[in-house]
């Protein structure tokens, strides 16, 4: 196997997060809600834990993470890691790349038993290929790949240490 086409670098990463974190803390100025953040399954936890750990320096109210399973390619079955009342708080959906937007569109399904106060989408790494009406409010880079490329998002104990196209 070859070397590895990096994007982005553990220090990369760790500075977009940081700002994604930021960014998140400035938009939810306007109150004192709480806020869940939801990962994909994955690495999509790993990124909303670490969000979360960044977001709890920023703002002073609860900050709670949970995630979403789903099998990426079918989407049949949905489900929340917890049972959480997700009415008037802030939520926010992370995954760790975004291709077409059908991962975040299908993640958002459990959230339509309830009125959240908000609802965000953050990812890591965006790419330009929409197919679905769906667009991250938080991106940590946005990358112009081809329909045959795609990008690996390396986590190693609960760190996430790259991202790269394959």
């Amino acid at each position: 196997m070859g070397e590895k086409n990096y994007i982005l670098t553990r220090e990369e990463i760790s500075q977009k997060l940081e700002r994604m974190a930021l960014e998140l803390a400035e938009s939810l100025a306007e109150d004192a809600l709480p806020v869940v953040l939801i990962g994909v399954r994955g690495s999509g936890t790993v990124i909303a834990d670490k969000i979360a750990a960044s977001l709890r320096k920023y703002v002073n109210r609860p900050v709670s993470v949970i995630s979403v399973d789903l099998d990426k390619h079918h989407p049949v079955s949905v489900e929340l890691s917890d049972a959480v009342d997700l009415n008037h708080l802030h939520v926010v959906v992370t995954d760790d790349v975004t291709n077409s937007g059908r991962t975040l569109l299908y993640a958002l399904k459990p959230l339509l038993s309830f009125h959240p106060r908000s609802i965000r989408t953050l990812v890591l790494v965006e790419r330009m290929h929409k197919r679905y009406p769906v667009k991250p409010d938080y991106v940590g880079l946005s990358v112009a790949t081809t329909l045959q490329e795609h990008i690996q998002v390396e986590v190693e104990q609960g760190e996430v240490t790259g991202a790269y196209i394959i």
